[in-house]
């Protein structure tokens, strides 16, 4: 019989196992700020989008009663 320690699985497999396991680990930490830095910056273009629209909106507000003024 073979001691535990000498089977080819812990010799071999285990440590390979282990090294994917973390490499896995700090992968998805890395994607995961890499998100939220992706989220924050496209909560910023939306703000700015916002800001815009309502901004075309006053516009178009005026157009509409320039339109108005300009048919009487």
């Amino acid at each position: 019989m073979v001691p535990i320690l000498q089977q080819p699985f812990v010799q071999v497999a285990l440590p390979i196992m282990a090294t994917m396991v973390a490499t896995v680990g700090a992968k998805i930490s890395t994607n995961n700020k890499r998100l939220d830095d992706i989220c924050r910056r496209l909560d910023a273009i939306e703000g700015r989008l916002l800001g815009i629209e309502s901004g075309l909106g006053a516009v178009e507000r005026k157009v509409d009663a320039l339109e108005l003024k300009a048919w009487r």
